[in-house]
C-alpha cells in the first residue's frame, strides 16, 4: 500500500507542473487578445475594455487588440479607456476596422493611446472636436468655457501624441478643425503605423515590433498566433444597448405607460412588473447620458396628466396637455451637442411614441365620454315614451316587458289584457305608469263622463 501515496504525490506534482508551465507559455505570450468595441463610448464600454485588458494581462496574452468602430461618446468614458490602456502591462493595438467602420470624437483619443494604431481600408478617423465633453452638453457652453474644454482637449491629444510618437498637429487639428482622415491618407501623416485588411494581416505587420509599456520595453512576436475573442458579457451587451438615447428614451416612456395602465387597472400585475423594469433601466441609462431634467419632469408630468384624465375624465383639457407636455420634454430629454447627432433622440421615435400616446389616450378619453353622456337605463327621461307589452293584465295593475326587463305597471287609461302594447307615460320609483298605445291622453276618450286619470296616478 505504500506506493499509492507516491503515485499520488506524483500525479499532484506532475499536474502542477504542467499548471505552472501553462501560465508560463501564457506569460511569455502565446496567444493575442481581441476585444470588439462598437458603438457610443459610454461606461460600459469602458467597463468592458477595463476587463478585457484585465484578462489580458492575467493569461498573459501578447498583443490586446481593440478592433474599434465608433461614432464617439462621453468624455469621461474616452478618459477611463484612455487611462486603462496607458496603464496596461500588455501591448495594446488599436485597430479601426472592418472596412466601413470609423474612429470619430472620442475615438481618436482612444487610438492614439495604444502603442499601436492600425486602420482597415476604407475606413476614417477624425472629427475630435470636444462635442461631448460636458454632461450638459455642449449648447451650454458659454464661449470661454468652450475654449477651455477646447484647449484642454488639444493638450490632451497632443500628449497622448507625444507618447506614441504620432502626428500631433493633425490630432490638434482634428480637434479644432473637425479634421477627417482616410486610412491611407492616415497612414501617411503618422497619425497611424499601420494599414492592415485584416487580423491576420496586422498580426504579420506587427512582428518585431518594439513597444514600451509600464511594465518595460517589449518586442512583439505576432506572427501566426492563435487570437482569443473577449467577448462582451451579456449584462454588458443590455447596458451598453440600453444606453443609446433612443432606448434610453423608449423605455423611459413605455415604462410610464405601463405603470398608469397598472394603476387604471389594479391587480394587472404584469404591467406593473414591466413598467418598473423598464423605468428602472432607464433611469440607468440616463444616467450615462448629458439629460436636461427638465426633458425628464416635463416627460413624467405628461404622464402625470394622462393618468388623472383616465381616473377624473377632463373632458380631453388634460390629455391634451399632456401631449404638448410629452412633445416638449422629448425634445429637450438629451443636451444633443452639435455634430453629435447619436447623442440624439431619433425624430421618428418621438413621432412613433407620441402618435401611439394621443392615440391611445384618446380611446380611452372617447370611451369615457361616451359612458358618460349615454343615457342611463333607470333614468325616466329614457323610459318615458318607450314602448312595452303587458304580460300579466293591467286591470288595472300588472307587468310589463321593456328592454329585457319585467316592470311592475299601472295603467291611466283602459285596462289592457295579456299582449298588449302599452305607452310608458311616467316613472314612479320601480312602478310604470302606462296607458294602450292609441288612447289619447287624459284616460278613456271614448266613454263621456269618465274621470280623467293623472300621468302620476
Amino acid at each position: 500500500m505504500g506506493r499509492w501515496p507516491l503515485l499520488a504525490s506524483f500525479w499532484l506534482g506532475w499536474l502542477l507542473f504542467a499548471l505552472a508551465s501553462g501560465r508560463t507559455a501564457g506569460a511569455e505570450g502565446d496567444f493575442v487578445e481581441v476585444a470588439r468595441l462598437q458603438g457610443v463610448i459610454n461606461p460600459p464600454a469602458a467597463s468592458y475594455v477595463d476587463r478585457a485588458i484585465t484578462a489580458a494581462e492575467r493569461d498573459g496574452a501578447a498583443l490586446l487588440v481593440i478592433q474599434l468602430d465608433t461614432p464617439g461618446g462621453l468624455d469621461s468614458a474616452m478618459r477611463q479607456i484612455v487611462q486603462r490602456i496607458l496603464a496596461s502591462k500588455v501591448p495594446v493595438a488599436v485597430y479601426v476596422a472592418p472596412p466601413g467602420a470609423r474612429a470619430a470624437s472620442a475615438g481618436v483619443y482612444i487610438t492614439y493611446s495604444a502603442q499601436i494604431a492600425a486602420m482597415a481600408p476604407n475606413t476614417n478617423i477624425g472629427s475630435a472636436t470636444p462635442v461631448s465633453l460636458g454632461e450638459n452638453g455642449e449648447q451650454q457652453m458659454s464661449d470661454e468655457t468652450r475654449n477651455k474644454v477646447t484647449n484642454d482637449a488639444v493638450a490632451y491629444i497632443r500628449a497622448l501624441a507625444d507618447e506614441r510618437g504620432r502626428n500631433a498637429d493633425w490630432a490638434e487639428s482634428a480637434v479644432r478643425q473637425a479634421i477627417n482622415a482616410p486610412a491611407q491618407e492616415a497612414l501617411q501623416l503618422g497619425v497611424v503605423n499601420y494599414v492592415a485588411t485584416d487580423l491576420p494581416d496586422l498580426l504579420r505587420q506587427t512582428d518585431g515590433a518594439q513597444v514600451t509599456t509600464p511594465a518595460g520595453a517589449v518586442t512583439l512576436h505576432t506572427a501566426g498566433l492563435p487570437v482569443r475573442t473577449e467577448e462582451m458579457q451579456p449584462q454588458e451587451h443590455l447596458l451598453h444597448a440600453i444606453s443609446d438615447p433612443t432606448i434610453a428614451y423608449l423605455l423611459l416612456s413605455l415604462g410610464s405607460l405601463a405603470l398608469i395602465y397598472e394603476l387604471a387597472n389594479p391587480g394587472a400585475i404584469l404591467p406593473g412588473v414591466v413598467g418598473g423594469l423598464a423605468l428602472l433601466l432607464a433611469l440607468y441609462a440616463l444616467g450615462t447620458l448629458p439629460v436636461n431634467l427638465a426633458g425628464v419632469l416635463l416627460i413624467l408630468f405628461a404622464m402625470g396628466l394622462f393618468a388623472f384624465d383616465v381616473v377624473a375624465p377632463t373632458h380631453g383639457a388634460a390629455t391634451v396637455g399632456g401631449i404638448a407636455a410629452f412633445v416638449l420634454g422629448s425634445a429637450i430629454l438629451i443636451n444633443t451637442p452639435e455634430g453629435a447627432p447619436y447623442l440624439a433622440v431619433a425624430p421618428q421615435a418621438i413621432a412613433l411614441v407620441t402618435t401611439f400616446l394621443a392615440l391611445f389616450f384618446g380611446l380611452l378619453l372617447g370611451t369615457a365620454l361616451r359612458t358618460q353622456y349615454r343615457r342611463p337605463v333607470t333614468d325616466r327621461s329614457n323610459l318615458v315614451g318607450r314602448r312595452a307589452q303587458v304580460r300579466a293584465a293591467l286591470a288595472p295593475q300588472g307587468l310589463v316587458f321593456v328592454d329585457g326587463e319585467l316592470w311592475s305597471a299601472r295603467t291611466v287609461g283602459e285596462p289592457a289584457p295579456v299582449g298588449t302594447t302599452v305607452e310608458i307615460v311616467d316613472v314612479e320609483g320601480l312602478r310604470l305608469d302606462v296607458r294602450p298605445v292609441g288612447e289619447p291622453e287624459g284616460g278613456r276618450s271614448g266613454r263621456p263622463g269618465a274621470p280623467a286619470r293623472s300621468g302620476t296616478g
